[in-house]
């Protein structure tokens, strides 16, 4: 993968130095172009709205959503993306999902870091910068992946932010432990994973004692586990954690409901709650699902087949430990039924490590999985090629501004970067990161704009909007329980009116507008409006009630 000749190598640096321009020059246009676009998906508008809810109460220590207090994730991501409401003035989609661009532009550049500084080593005896394309191949995988690219890297969601803190937790626990530092290494693992445990509350504790039992035992020094070094991190835990869970408590008079509710978050996708069966079955089916969704990379894993694969894993240090804390950590969702791809976001640069480790490897020993790997990823380039010209006769985009002029980028952008997979042999992994970048835009170009037209999402959005005008600055309430678990609807209400969205149960006051069920609730009333919902794209009614 990375080695030429030696009356090459002056060469080398010129085509590496070529796509990485043209990398620079492309991740920001991909990852931004019609970020805001489309309306929020699921959790999104839970995100936002709880945020929007502080910003308008003035409390930061007790989240709520519809005036309620929130208990089930713990509020740091909420004050992240309050925070980037305050210093934009905005609090629209496009800013909402800022943040998610920054944290993974963030979590790849520390992949690049410990991956660099871990694999230096080989690269330094063979006198060529192999630890540098590495290193480079290994964070830009990680954006680049299908997931990643096509979904994750779009959505206002706390996974890919708390993937890196558990990452960088994975990470120092090793470089640390190597050196025999192990107050710093308790110190740090601690910190990280308080700050993961106020993301998303006990995960970030499994995956700590996961981390530090598997390291320890790996190193044959489980009695460190025992030591001062190990309390001082449980110190710095309790004092970043209990900071924040004594000002809640002495504001709520009490903690046991919060805790009792992080702890069923964790617990309701396990057996505890799907029963064996499920749970079996999910057992086979996990590894096959995980990698189909981190596709194309995942394709080197085919390297895993090889009779010597375990022997050049174990080989270096900073490879076999990323296989082990991967194979560790992610035995808890290989046991929940309920698992959704973004919950492994902090596994992927893991595997992809000791991916592209065998990849060199093989390709060193001229191993026929390489031909294989690196033939099929040329097939991809020549089906990007042929699909670049699609737009063309895709009826649904003919709209789209500079068809003719986006599709003739799109097809010169790919038939170069198919000529340099062919003519640059040792940077081919390189030339399909880039691939797949220009193939990001072609998405945003014009499949976003399409789902503008069809997703519910959409509709959701557009209702809501045409609902609060229609309200004319009347006070707006949920009817009773008329809105469900509906937190986008409460977003873009609370959006437009800056007012928090709350339920109300009696004393129904008939110059106020109230969203109603009228499926559920048999009252009289003069509508207003309609608004879909994302519940099967279902209908709520803006009202006023004419009798009460």
């Amino acid at each position: 993968m990375f080695e030429q000749p030696a009356h090459q190598r002056r060469h080398w640096a010129s085509p590496q130095r070529v796509l990485l321009l043209a990398t620079a020059l492309l991740l920001p246009v991909a990852l931004l172009t019609h970020l805001g676009l489309l309306g929020f998906y699921g959790d999104e508008g839970i995100r936002a709205l709880v945020a929007l809810e502080m910003n308008i109460s003035g409390n930061l220590i007790t989240p709520t959503m519809f005036g309620e207090r929130y208990f089930n994730k713990p509020p740091l991501y909420n004050w992240v993306l309050l925070a980037v409401f305050k210093l934009t003035g905005r609090t629209d989609e496009f800013i909402a999902r800022l943040p998610t661009v920054f944290f993974l532009l963030a979590y790849a550049t520390t992949v690049w870091f410990f991956v660099k500084k871990q694999i230096g080593i080989e690269g330094d005896r063979m006198g060529y910068p192999y630890n540098s394309q590495f290193s480079i191949l290994t964070s830009l995988a990680l954006i680049t992946c299908g997931r990643i690219l096509f979904w994750d890297s779009m959505l206002a969601l706390i996974d890919t932010c708390f993937s890196w803190v558990m990452y960088s937790m994975m990470m120092v626990i090793f470089t640390n432990g190597e050196k025999a530092k192990h107050g710093r290494q308790f110190a740090l693992a601690y910190l990280l994973a308080a700050i993961g445990f106020l993301l998303k509350g006990l995960p970030a504790l499994v995956f700590l004692g996961i981390a530090l039992l598997a390291y320890f035992f790996w190193v044959k020094k489980w009695r460190t586990l025992f030591s001062l070094a190990h309390l001082g991190g449980v110190a710095v835990f309790g004092a970043v954690v209990g900071s924040y869970y004594l000002a809640y408590a002495q504001q709520n008079g009490g903690l046991s409901t919060v805790f009792s509710t992080l702890f069923s978050e964790s617990a309701k996708r396990t057996f505890v709650e799907y029963g064996i069966g499920k749970t079996v079955l999910h057992l086979f089916t996990f590894p096959f699902e995980m990698w189909y969704h981190f596709l194309p990379w995942t394709l080197l894993a085919i390297h895993l087949l090889r009779k010597n694969s375990l022997q050049l894993i174990r080989k270096n240090r900073f490879v076999a430990w990323n296989a082990l804390v991967f194979l560790t950590t992610i035995l808890p969702y290989w046991a929940s039924v309920e698992v959704y791809p973004r919950y492994l976001l902090m596994h992927v640069p893991l595997a992809f490590t000791v991916f592209f480790s065998l990849h060199a490897k093989s390709k060193e020993a001229s191993a026929p999985t390489v031909k294989w790997v690196e033939g099929i990823f040329q097939a991809l380039c020549w089906g990007m090629l042929a699909a670049s010209f699609a737009p063309l006769f895709w009826p649904a985009v003919q709209q789209v501004p500079f068809l003719y002029p986006k599709v003739g980028f799109l097809a010169c952008a790919m038939g170069l970067l198919l000529w340099a997979y062919k003519r640059w042999e040792a940077q081919r992994l390189l030339v399909f990161a880039v691939v797949m970048l220009v193939g990001r835009l072609a998405f945003d170009w014009f499949i976003m704009p399409h789902r503008l037209e069809i997703d519910c999402n959409s509709q959701v959005r557009q209702t809501s909007l045409d609902a609060v005008r229609k309200a004319a600055g009347r006070p707006i309430f949920i009817y009773k329980e008329s809105l469900g678990i509906e937190p986008t609807t409460g977003y873009y209400f609370t959006r437009e009116t800056g007012q928090i969205l709350s339920a109300k149960l009696s004393d129904f006051d008939t110059s106020a507008c109230y969203i109603l069920d009228k499926y559920r609730y048999d009252v009289r009333h003069e509508e207003l409006a309609k608004i879909k919902t994302l519940w099967q794209c279902g209908e709520l009614s803006v009202v006023k009630i004419t009798s009460k």
